[in-house]
């Protein structure tokens, strides 16, 4: 068991939404359910956890209720080596959600996500000033990242 897991509070679907994120990432699965008992606010036998891998990374998704909802404030990054990927993957989870700035979406749970090229990473960390200022210009006219505009940005073409 890794040390950190990131824990996803749904109201009472838990357990749609790890079917969901099972199909968009290909190297998946759960590895244990929970469910609750007598006494509990939702009936008995209902899901109250699911632990579960994507590409590798354990969550957990729990059953808890309207209490608290999903800000952006934290996102997943995923980290894409192709622009058939950013464009899969950018499919899938935007499927009933909302397209953002920069390559965030917001899933149809409310979950934020950044599908990000890793040539981002590698032309943010160019040292040239004028370079790095026509990435983030072009960045910040794009909702999906295109891989090409940015290599157009950063050629200055």
């Amino acid at each position: 068991m890794q040390k950190i897991t990131p824990c996803l509070w749904f109201e009472y679907n838990a357990e749609e939404a790890v079917i969901f994120y099972l199909s968009v990432f290909k190297n998946s699965q759960i590895l244990n359910i929970s469910y609750y008992g007598e006494g509990s606010f939702l009936p008995v036998g209902t899901v109250l956890t699911i632990v579960f891998q994507l590409e590798g990374q354990e969550f957990m998704a729990l059953n808890g209720g309207p209490y608290t909802h999903f800000t952006p404030a934290i996102s997943f990054v995923v980290d894409c080596i192709t622009q058939e990927e950013v464009d899969e993957l950018w499919g899938k989870l935007l499927e009933g959600g909302i397209a953002e700035q920069c390559g965030w979406l917001k899933d149809k749970y409310g979950v934020s996500w950044q599908i990000v090229p890793s040539i981002v990473n590698e032309m943010m960390l160019d040292q040239d000033k004028v370079r790095l200022q026509r990435v983030m210009n072009a960045l910040l006219q794009m909702v999906k990242i295109d891989i090409k505009g940015l290599k157009k940005a950063y050629r200055g073409e």
